[in-house]
C-alpha cells in the first residue's frame, strides 16, 4: 500500500492482516476473526482479568469510549454492566458496525452511538463507570476529551483509561511513530509526555488520579504477559550468564519477578510505551 496518502484505520487493519509476518500481532491486538472468538480470548485475558479486578463491586451503567471492534464492551457486558460503546468509525471490520454484528452473535445487549469523545451526546452524570481502552492518546483535545469524560461520569463514578502510549520527551515523538506498525499507513497515532495526560486528568476534575507504569501491571506489557515476559527474560539472560535451569529457578517466583520489574521500571524509557490510569470522579 502507498503510503503517498493517509489510508483509512480500518484498511490499515485489513493490510496488517494481510502480512504473513504480522499474524501474531493481529492476535495479540485482538483484530483476528472470527470477532466474537477474539472477544471471548480478550474476556479471558490477563489485561482483562486485572481491569476487572479494578472494576470489582461497582454496578449500573458503563459508556465504552473508542470502543473500536467492541471487545472491551463485550467483556463489560459480561461483567454484568449495561454498557454503551461510542466509536466514530462506522466499519465493519474496527468500527461501529462490527460493535453491532459482535452484540447481535452474542446476544448481548451493548449499544453502540456513533460520535467523538471530544463531544458526548450524554447527560452529566449519565454513567457509573467510564471506560477507554487506547483512547486519549488518539484525541484531537485532550483537555476537552477528559473534560467530557469527567462530565457523563456519575459523582463517586471511575474512570479507566489503559495502554496510553508515553515519552519521556518530544524528541522521542518520531522514533515512536516511526516504529510503530500502522503510522505510516494511515497516520493516526500519538504519545503525550506522563505529566500531560496526568495534567488534563486532574483539570478536568479528577481526584485521586491513579497511575499504572509499564512493567506494573500485565494491562500495559503488550505484546506479553507476565508469564511469556519472564520466558523472554529467561531466554535472553541464559543466552549471556548461567543456563535457563538457573534463571527459571530465580525467577519463579512471582514475588521476586514483580520486584525485579519494578526495579527494570525505574530504567525504562522506550518511546511510546503504555501506562493506564484510574481516575475518581469525587462523591
Amino acid at each position: 500500500m502507498a503510503n503517498s496518502s493517509p489510508a483509512t484505520w480500518e484498511s490499515a487493519v485489513v493490510w496488517l492482516r494481510n502480512q504473513p509476518d504480522r499474524r501474531q500481532l493481529v492476535l495479540d491486538a485482538y483484530y483476528d476473526d472470527p470477532l466474537l472468538t477474539a472477544a471471548q480470548r480478550y474476556h479471558a485475558s490477563d489485561e482483562w482479568r486485572e481491569i476487572a479486578a479494578l472494576l470489582r463491586g461497582r454496578t449500573g451503567k458503563a459508556l465504552d469510549i473508542g470502543a473500536g471492534r467492541g471487545i472491551a464492551s463485550y467483556a463489560l457486558t459480561r461483567e454484568g454492566f449495561a454498557v454503551t460503546a461510542l466509536e466514530p468509525d462506522p466499519s465493519a471490520i474496527v468500527g461501529s458496525a462490527a460493535i453491532r454484528a459482535l452484540a447481535a452473535e452474542a446476544a448481548l445487549p451493548i449499544d453502540v452511538v456513533e460520535e467523538l469523545s471530544e463531544r458526548l451526546p450524554f447527560a452529566d452524570g449519565e454513567f457509573d463507570v467510564v471506560f477507554a481502552r487506547a483512547v486519549l492518546h488518539h484525541t484531537s483535545d485532550l483537555d476537552r476529551a477528559c473534560a467530557e469524560m469527567f462530565r457523563v461520569l456519575r459523582r463517586g463514578g471511575l474512570f479507566v483509561a489503559v495502554r496510553e502510549h508515553v515519552i519521556s520527551s518530544e524528541n522521542d515523538l518520531q522514533a515512536f511513530l516511526d516504529d510503530h506498525p500502522l503510522h505510516h499507513l494511515y497516520g493516526g497515532e500519538h504519545a503525550f509526555l506522563l505529566d500531560r495526560y496526568l495534567g488534563a486528568l486532574r483539570n478536568a476534575g479528577f481526584a485521586p488520579v491513579e497511575v499504572l507504569s509499564p512493567l506494573q501491571s500485565p494491562i500495559n506489557l503488550f505484546p506479553y504477559t507476565r508469564d511469556t515476559l519472564r520466558e523472554a527474560v529467561v531466554e535472553r539472560a541464559s543466552q549471556k550468564l548461567l543456563p535457563r535451569t538457573f534463571w527459571r529457578m530465580a525467577l519463579g517466583s512471582d514475588r521476586v519477578f514483580a520486584a525485579l520489574l519494578s526495579l527494570a521500571s525505574r530504567f525504562d524509557n522506550r518511546p511510546g510505551r503504555l501506562y493506564s490510569f484510574i481516575a475518581h470522579k469525587a462523591a
